[in-house]
């Protein structure tokens, strides 16, 4: 069975038995690492890895071949995306700063671009300019290096960006949990409609709380993919990004896809999603 996820370090956590063969019952994988830009576009091809970590707002594209899994993704608070500028730019720390700027972002359908869209909407007049996508781990140094105005950063940027001279202007997360009282929904599970979806969730689910009852076993492989990190910087990643949700959506999670889909689909942003359809 095909998989694919980034190499991030919560990803290759929570997907080390699995992938590892320390899962019970669970087939052999056949494991793709892909940025979330390359994951979202692999959801629309019809060849696509029968499971795929994306994005929750790639979501309404995909559902009607895949469906979302209730574990296994990235849901939570404290956590959202980050828009930064370089620390010498004047009045950085008004968002109308931002109208007309060329603003890199991670992906056209990352989650996080969604909340900076929906965030800019109502915070930025005239709207920005020119929106630059480039993998994740480019955005940083694009942002120092003057190559673009502003980026819009997710994952160990939170943790790093002062090394980068870098300041913060926004955190969508913060925005986002104060507007709705709700956690933020960021990457998302899915699984190909054909297949057996409940034993595919126990597989996960398993890996999961293997992962938390083992956690020196995978250190090794989290840290062979996490493109150089420092062994805090991934753990920290990994406490901020695997949590409850990650073992089960629940209520809460499932309430904050849908508010976060049901407030860009009246945007006009992504398709209208049958709410039915995400459980």
């Amino acid at each position: 069975m095909r998989i694919a996820f980034s190499p991030c370090p919560n990803d290759t956590f929570v997907f080390h038995a699995l992938v590892h063969g320390l899962v019970p019952g669970a087939p052999k994988f056949d494991v793709s690492y892909a940025d979330i830009d390359i994951t979202n576009s692999l959801a629309a091809n019809p060849n696509g890895p029968e499971v795929l970590k994306i994005s929750y707002a790639a979501l309404p594209w995909v559902l009607s071949e895949y469906a979302l899994l209730p574990c296994g993704g990235a849901l939570g608070r404290g956590c959202g995306p980050l828009v930064l500028t370089k620390t010498d730019a004047s009045d950085t720390n008004r968002p109308a700063w931002l109208t007309g700027r060329r603003v890199a972002v991670p992906s056209e359908r990352s989650t996080a671009y969604l909340l900076f869209r929906l965030w800019a909407a109502q915070n930025v007049p005239g709207g920005v300019g020119e929106i630059v996508i480039m993998p994740f781990n480019e955005i940083m140094p694009a942002v120092r290096d003057g190559l673009v105005d502003a980026g819009l950063v997710i994952h160990e940027a939170r943790f790093t960006y002062h090394s980068y001279g870098l300041n913060l202007m926004v955190d969508l997360g913060s925005w986002w949990e104060s507007d709705t009282n709700l956690p933020i929904p960021l990457g998302a599970i899915i699984a190909h409609r054909s297949l057996d979806l409940e034993a595919i969730s126990d597989w996960i689910r398993a890996s999961v709380e293997y992962a938390w009852a083992n956690p020196e076993v995978s250190r090794e492989y989290v840290l062979r993919h996490s493109q150089e990190l420092a062994p805090e910087v991934a753990q920290a990643h990994i406490d901020l990004y695997v949590n409850k949700f990650t073992a089960n959506l629940g209520e809460d999670g499932y309430a904050a896809v849908t508010a976060l889909l049901n407030r860009a689909a009246e945007e006009g942003l992504v398709p209208k999603v049958d709410v039915a359809a995400l459980r």
